[in-house]
């Protein structure tokens, strides 16, 4: 997934974040678009709090959602499982996912 340089604004915790880190295969094969169109559906599933993504060589998309079963139900979703199979098979040299629950959550922001 990619998304805009913000920092989700998620609900007090309890959450769940699903971090994801892909070191990329060299060509993009519509990476892009792919990843643009998947934070297009996330924005719609029931339980998306945010996203935030970050690329310098390493990848980390972390994506934020109100329970596990939400979490479940973007892993099945059917454009979302095409696009995994294609990262697989075209986009990513190597992956890890991990999913974490929230449960302290703090920030700063400088007055504008």
């Amino acid at each position: 997934m990619s998304a805009s340089a913000t920092i989700a604004q998620t609900p007090a915790p309890p959450y769940y974040a699903v971090i994801f880190t892909s070191l990329r295969t060299d060509s993009d094969n519509g990476y892009g678009v792919t990843a643009d169109r998947m934070v297009e559906i996330a924005q719609t599933m029931p339980g998306y709090l945010g996203v935030e993504s970050a690329r310098d060589g390493l990848g980390i998309t972390v994506c934020y959602w109100q329970t596990l079963d939400h979490i479940a139900a973007w892993k099945a979703q059917a454009e979302h499982d095409l696009a995994q199979k294609m990262g697989r098979e075209t986009w990513y040299q190597a992956y890890h996912l991990r999913v974490a629950k929230v449960e302290r959550a703090y920030g700063f922001a400088r007055p504008e």
